[in-house]
């Protein structure tokens, strides 16, 4: 047992069963045992302190959504270590506490970053809603930045209804996986929807109110990707000028979802093996052990399996990545789906180009039904989006969707047939084709003959990001 979770059990906390956590710094035994009874009964998990050297310390370990901080304690200012509690405990709310009222320490405290202010004596009415006050907001700044960032990935046109049996069955496993907060390896085909069915697992888990922080791995510089995942401290390397918390104290009470886990480098995979095996890290540069409370969520396009074998991947690692897994079938293998998701992104795309409500003619079905979608549901959406916003008509046909029929020459290269097409779509078409056949967008990128700036570029021009 490490010493960060003897520590816990010596202070009787079981993390999963709480709503909030909170630090309470206060130099009278006799407030922090109130505000800990007042806050316990409200499902709080609870840590009393009793000067700014124990509350930095605590901060330092674990993360609390909450610090109740005395203006005074002894002779040291409470206010006054305002920057610093902030500085380790980003997006905490500090409510100050002082039997010293006044107009002007309450504007001082606010304008130095304390988001309330609760004069002594307090009655227990007093301390829920403080404490109510600030989750709630924060829960809503969660939720509208979540949503924008959904809308905008455009995550929220996944239709989770299905007549594919193969699909209903994966749907089946990932509610009863939802349910536990057992890791899971999301497998699939890139466009398949893993990261949206990653987003679906978590609305439907006990995790369901708090953060969710997407990792993309294969976005992050091989240098660097311990730091975003674990964090660093001011110095810990060339180029290091603050302090970085790392995307999993980021997902701090919720779910961290590792996108394309095995482009993670060796020293990424070692740390990460860590935490899984104790659900505790270190930042880089500094030898503090951290806590963490989260759900881990992974994704892959690879056959991990092969990596193994090739070195690329620690076999340890996939083990403890491999408690659940689930497969999302590729688009082709769900074409029960296919005509009813095309109807839905046309009414969605209508509706968001303020368009009369469109339709696909008998024809266009038809083209759509028999199109081997390589590029799985991203690509469908592209295609009718791109329908929706240049067809001169409310009935969109064929030419719209520039598919046409697919033919494969004996290079194995898809040319399209059908319609006149352009450079550009052709491009498009083969950029995707290689793309979904390929281990990395690195991979890609040289199979292309084009750096993977070139390719992230043309990626978002033609929209396949």
């Amino acid at each position: 047992m490490t010493s960060a979770r003897a520590a816990q059990d010596d202070l009787g906390l079981d993390i999963f069963e709480h709503a909030f956590s909170v630090l309470v710094v206060d130099d009278d035994p006799g407030v922090r045992q109130s505000l800990r009874l007042c806050l316990e009964a409200e499902r709080a998990r609870v840590l009393g302190v009793g000067s700014i050297e124990a509350a930095l310390d605590a901060l330092d370990r674990t993360q609390f959504d909450i610090v109740m901080l005395d203006i005074w304690l002894g002779d040291r200012s409470g206010i006054d270590a305002l920057p610093e509690i902030l500085r380790r405990a980003p997006g905490s709310g500090v409510i100050v506490i002082t039997a010293f009222a006044t107009f002007e320490s309450a504007v001082d405290a606010m304008r130095r970053g304390a988001t309330d202010y609760l004069p002594k004596p307090f009655t227990p009415d007093q301390v829920r809603l403080a404490t109510r006050r600030f989750l709630e907001s924060s829960s809503l700044r969660r939720r509208v930045a979540e949503l924008e960032q959904r809308l905008q990935e455009g995550e929220l046109e996944m239709v989770f209804s299905t007549a594919s049996p193969r699909f209903r069955s994966c749907l089946q496993s990932s509610s009863r996986a939802a349910a536990s907060d057992c890791v899971i390896l999301l497998r699939g085909e890139s466009g398949t929807g893993k990261n949206v069915l990653a987003r679906w697992i978590r609305a439907n888990s006990l995790r369901a109110e708090a953060a969710f922080v997407t990792v993309n791995c294969p976005d992050l510089s091989s240098d660097l990707m311990s730091s975003v995942l674990f964090g660093h401290r001011r110095g810990a390397f060339t180029g290091a000028v603050n302090d970085v918390l790392g995307k999993v104290q980021e997902a701090e009470g919720g779910t961290l979802f590792l996108d394309e886990v095995g482009d993670l480098n060796a020293e990424a995979q070692a740390r990460l093996l860590r935490f899984l095996n104790d659900r505790t890290y270190e930042r880089l540069g500094e030898s503090k052990e951290r806590q963490a409370n989260l759900r881990l969520i992974t994704s892959t396009n690879r056959n991990l399996e092969e990596d193994v074998r090739m070195g690329r991947f620690r076999d340890d690692l996939l083990h403890r990545l491999n408690v659940v897994t689930l497969t999302v079938p590729p688009l082709r293998e769900r074409p029960e789906d296919i005509v009813p998701l095309a109807g839905h992104y046309v009414r969605l795309f209508s509706r968001r180009q303020r368009r009369v409500e469109m339709q696909l003619s008998p024809a266009a079905e038809h083209v759509i039904e028999r199109y081997p979608w390589p590029g799985n549901l991203r690509e469908l959406r592209n295609a009718i989006e791109r329908a929706v916003i240049l067809s001169s008509s409310s009935l969109l046909e064929p030419n719209d969707l520039g598919l046409g029929a697919s033919q494969r020459d004996a290079g194995g290269a898809s040319v399209l047939l059908g319609s006149l097409v352009t450079l550009d779509e052709i491009e498009r078409e083969h950029i995707a084709r290689v793309i979904v056949h390929s281990p990395t967008l690195d991979a890609a990128a040289r199979t292309l003959g084009i750096d993977s700036t070139t390719l992230q570029r043309k990626r978002k021009r033609y929209g396949l990001v």
